[in-house]
């Protein structure tokens, strides 16, 4: 019984919290391909991978990436502890994939392995999309024993303990599309924004309101970003990081976040969900408490 139990993870709370992390929703898939449930990760990078791309992260060496299979490997307290300060597979690939060229296209499940391994290659070994500062630039492999995502992170600040206001969200409406009809021949929309949540109403003077759709926006990759990079205010106008249009998030298209005119702002387009029509357009932007 004892064994069985390392083999899940240190102690059975360290594998309920690795299992509690992959549950999430950008974790259900490929931090490198996309493809559906991984069950492997990479404990010094802190991303969830497939079988396939595992392969490819192995040839890096454990210097670059330390790969562990999720249900089969002993993992130490520190390893996950690492994987949750992370955050998962969209904050990392904020940073991870932050300068994606043109002309240089991440593989879909079905990549061949070379596409796949030069892709990985370029991503974590060559460092060739991060954000030029974060780069470890270094002909001795010992100097990334350290891992890269504890550098990225250690410009986030932890909230462990209490509750640490970092900054301030702004969020505008630029337009709806295509909105569900909820009176005799059209609707008086507003938008009602919680945590984690946004919802669309239709006011009515007479009855309840009538809600119009719903989306979840997914703020991290815009955070971790901005806070990677710092003042925003020095930097001329770049891509600095992305949020992944997949099957299980509400984007019509991938949302990209842009340093413009010393802001940093993120332009999302989202496709209402639990109604029969509905799209929204938004805009993010963040102020770090310190400006």
């Amino acid at each position: 019984m004892s064994h069985h139990s390392s083999a899940l993870g240190k102690t059975p709370s360290g594998n309920r919290r690795l299992k509690d992390l992959l549950q999430q929703r950008d974790n259900r898939t490929c931090a490198d391909c996309g493809a559906p449930d991984p069950k492997w990760a990479s404990a010094n990078i802190g991303v969830f991978i497939c079988l396939k791309c595992c392969g490819v992260h192995r040839s890096l060496g454990v210097h670059i990436s330390k790969v562990l299979s999720v249900t089969l490997d002993s993992w130490s307290d520190a390893e996950i502890d690492a994987m949750i300060e992370v955050g998962g597979n969209a904050s990392a690939n904020s940073i991870y994939e932050a300068y994606i060229p043109q002309g240089i296209s991440k593989p879909r499940p079905d990549a061949s392995q070379e596409h796949r391994s030069n892709f990985i290659r370029s991503k974590y070994e060559l460092q060739d999309f991060l954000k030029p500062s974060l780069r470890i630039s270094s002909s001795n492999s010992s100097s990334l024993k350290s891992s890269l995502s504890r550098k990225i992170m250690d410009n986030v600040p932890s909230n462990k303990g209490m509750v640490e206001f970092i900054g301030v969200l702004k969020i505008t409406v630029i337009r709806g599309k295509n909105l569900a009809v909820r009176d005799m021949l059209s609707s008086d929309p507003y938008v009602v924004l919680t945590l984690g949540q946004q919802q669309v109403f239709d006011h009515d003077t007479f009855s309840a309101d009538d809600i119009m759709g719903e989306a979840e926006i997914y703020i991290m990759p815009l955070i971790t970003s901005a806070m990677a990079f710092g003042d925003a205010g020095i930097l001329e106008n770049m891509q600095i990081g992305k949020w992944l249009k997949s099957h299980d998030n509400a984007l019509l298209e991938d949302s990209i976040v842009n340093i413009i005119d010393g802001k940093v702002i993120q332009e999302v387009k989202l496709k209402l969900q639990n109604v029969e029509s509905g799209e929204m357009d938004l805009r993010i932007e963040w102020t770090p408490l310190d400006q």
